[in-house]
Order: C-alpha cells, then structure tokens, then sequence
C-alpha cells in the first residue's frame, strides 16, 4: 500500500522532499523508529504589504532603543526576562540548548488510548512522521499494530522552545502527529445565564433529527472553499484593471418565530431526495431452436 508521505510538494532526483521541521526517534519499550516531521497542513490566504501611501513604497520596521535614542542593528539584539522592574535575566542560546529537555530527540510513548476518548478540543497543529530507511520495519510495525488495534499513542516531544504533549495516529498507511493543548490551555465556556431550565420536547427533537439527517453527508473537504479570499481575489483582480466590485449584499436575519414553526417551515423547504435508481434486469435473449 502507497503511504501519505510519498506524496509531497518539492522533488530532487525523483525522490519527494518536504521542509523537515523536527527529526529524531520515537521511542516505544526497546524499539527505537528514526523519524522525520513534516507540517501536514498551513493556512493559505492573501498577504497585503504596508505601504508609505504617498509614493507607495514598502515601509520597513526597525528596531529603536529609546534609552540611547537610535536605531540598532539585529547583532545588538539579546534575549531578556523580566523579573522586576527594569531587571532584566539575559539568556544566551547556547545556554538554552543545554537545558533542552530529552525529548528535543527522542519521543518516549507514554501512553496509549483510544481515540474517542480524545475531546478533538485539544488538537493543535497536525504533522506526518516519515520514517528513515532504517527505521522503516519498526514504523510500519507500529502503524498496522495501531490500525489493527484502534489505539493511538501519547508522547512528549521538543520543538520551537517548547516541550509538547503530541498524539500519533494511523494515516493512510503512515503516522500523523497532532500536537495537543494542556488542560490549562483550553479554556472553560463561560456562559452568564443558566440554561439548565432549558428542555425540549418529543416533536421538537424529532423534527430537528429529520432536519439534521436531511443536511447529513459524507465528509468531502474539497467541497469547502474561502469565500472571503476568493472575495479577496476579486477585489484585487477588479482595482489592478480599473474596475469595481459589487458589495456583498447583507445577509437575511430569519425572523424570530416560534420553534415549531421554524423547524417545520424548514422541513419544507428541503427538495426531497431522489431514491436509488433500481438496476434493470437484463433482457433474456430467445433461444434458437436446434434446426
């Protein structure tokens, strides 16, 4: 079977390449799986620059030190902590890297879980785990013993100046790795009324089930686009040729009408869908009768 990571976005020598953002082993018992992270996903969209309106020239940001009242160069440039006023622990790179955690290289699996029990509120950025040559038996062992299983693993991994909690999972016959939240980063909704009180009835839930079953489809990504960047585009595109684009007229707020009705009126707006086409079956041919 053809793995996810065969697919890629830059090519040397037939062989697909991929900015490597991580690289190390994943560590489970005595096995140890040689690895590569690349990002599986980046948000694409239009990026305006800042411009000096009155001769349209791209502005450029420097770095100013108000205590000596100039300009200063990126070499000048220390990394501080505050820990009082004007106090100030000055940390030099080098001295970060020594106290870089194990898991800057290996990413010991600490537990394994099934994926349901993982609330989706905790994934963070998605990245593919491609194997080294050497390492290749060891991962896929790992991949088809997880597919086979439903179980996904956790592990601690280093990157960017931070230690991550990250979950592995089976992809198309390779590894994904989802970094995850800590339980102090997800935050608690914050509802100011009490709606426990709130309750619905029988009909109400009934017609809201034929009215979310009617909407139900398969999961096809494709299907969804920007709008507001291909509204971008056009804007764009329009100025650069001297035209205008229409607005985009103001969306209708449904009036606020009693549940029932709204459930009911929105049944009815739905085209029914059309049944399977039955297959025919096949006309019979006439025997010929032996002559």
């Amino acid at each position: 079977m053809q793995s996810f990571y065969t697919r890629g976005v830059k090519h040397s020598g037939g062989r697909i390449l991929a900015a490597t953002v991580w690289k190390g082993y994943i560590a489970f018992g005595l096995i140890s799986v040689p690895i590569r992270l690349h990002s599986a996903a980046r948000p694409v969209h239009i990026s305006f620059h800042q411009l000096h309106a009155p001769d349209l020239t791209r502005v450029k940001q420097q770095l100013y030190c108000p205590n000596d009242n100039r300009v200063v160069d990126r070499s000048e440039i220390v990394k501080g902590y505050q820990i009082a006023k004007d106090e100030w622990v000055v940390v030099e790179p080098d001295e970060i890297r020594k106290v870089a955690p194990k898991s800057s290289e290996v990413m010991e699996i600490l537990d394994v879980v099934k994926m349901q029990d993982v609330d989706p509120l905790y994934l963070e950025s998605s990245y593919y785990a491609v194997p080294e040559a050497a390492g290749a038996k060891a991962y896929y062992l790992l991949v088809q013993t997880m597919e086979k299983t439903g179980l996904v693993a956790i592990a601690k991994l280093a990157m960017h100046s931070r230690e991550h909690t990250v979950l592995l999972r089976p992809r198309e016959n390779g590894l994904v790795l989802h970094t995850l939240y800590y339980q102090n980063e997800v935050r608690k909704v914050q509802v100011e009324e009490d709606l426990s009180h709130v309750k619905a009835t029988e009909r109400e839930l009934e017609l809201a089930e034929q009215l979310l079953r009617s909407l139900e489809a398969p999961f096809q990504p494709e299907k969804y686009h920007d709008e507001y960047q291909r509204r971008l585009q056009e804007l764009i595109d329009a100025k650069s040729h001297g035209k205008r684009v229409r607005p985009t007229p103001p969306s209708k707020v449904a009036p606020v009408i009693d549940i029932m009705t709204a459930l009911e009126q929105s049944l009815r707006k739905i085209p029914e869908k059309k049944p399977a086409a039955k297959a025919q079956p096949a006309e019979k041919k006439p025997r010929r009768k032996a002559g």
